[in-house]
């Protein structure tokens, strides 16, 4: 054993061995492709409340992805250690998106292809699955539900506004109805023929509607 053998490192030989410029490469496209989801992400986002934080996430997945699996290819040992050690991991927070889902996956898969050194597919299906999401999900549909809410006084006024929305609208479904002493609550769900609103200012001409509520509904809908 000589001198240089006691203070030979291992560790520090594989630091040699491993190539700097390939690594800036990979995260430097991951960068990229994790700001195209984000923006896409932003550009696509339909919820209730816009989360920013859960954009760079998905930015920093796609970083955090591609760092492992550069590690993971680079030695087949670490990479056996590597699947023992993540399957350990859980995650608690709830997706309240469905689309979420899509984002997370699309951010994990690019990772996973630039770290595995396949650039031009992880470009180009990044690209293409970014277009195709921007056409679908910002789509507008021209019938857009509405939901209809009366309080009624009787069941003569139930009857003669079903009757007026069924001719106003181009389809109608009774959703709730609540019978108490105090009168009647109905909801509709409709779609109108046109964009007006003027179908509410009919209904509440009707003898024995007490006061009628149109919003819009986002919801799952019957066709």
């Amino acid at each position: 054993m000589t001198f240089n053998d006691i203070f030979k490192s291992s560790f520090l030989e594989k630091a040699v061995e491993f190539s700097i410029l390939d690594v800036a490469i990979a995260m430097l496209l991951a960068f990229a492709i994790g700001l195209f989801i984000f923006f896409v992400y932003k550009k696509t986002f339909a919820g209730v409340m816009y989360s920013a934080s859960f954009g760079v996430s998905i930015m920093a997945m796609t970083l955090i992805t591609t760092l492992i699996i550069l590690a993971v290819t680079s030695n087949i040992v670490l990479s056996l250690g590597m699947v023992g050690a993540l399957s350990i991991v859980r995650f608690r927070t709830a997706v309240k998106e469905p689309l979420d889902i899509a984002f997370l996956f699309w951010a994990i898969s690019a990772g996973i292809v630039i770290g595995a050194g396949l650039i031009p597919l992880g470009i180009i299906g990044s690209i293409f699955i970014g277009i195709v999401l921007l056409i679908f999900v910002n789509k507008k549909s021209t019938e857009t539900p509405y939901i209809i809410v009366l309080n009624l006084e009787n069941d003569k006024a139930e009857n003669d506004c079903m009757e007026a929305i069924k001719e106003k609208t181009k389809k109608s479904l009774i959703k709730a109805k609540t019978v108490t002493k105090t009168g009647i609550e109905l909801t509709v769900e409709i779609r109108l023929s046109d964009m007006s609103a003027k179908l509410l200012n009919e209904l509440l001409t009707i003898n024995g509607v007490n006061n009628a509520c149109l919003v819009s509904y986002n919801g799952e809908y019957a066709v």
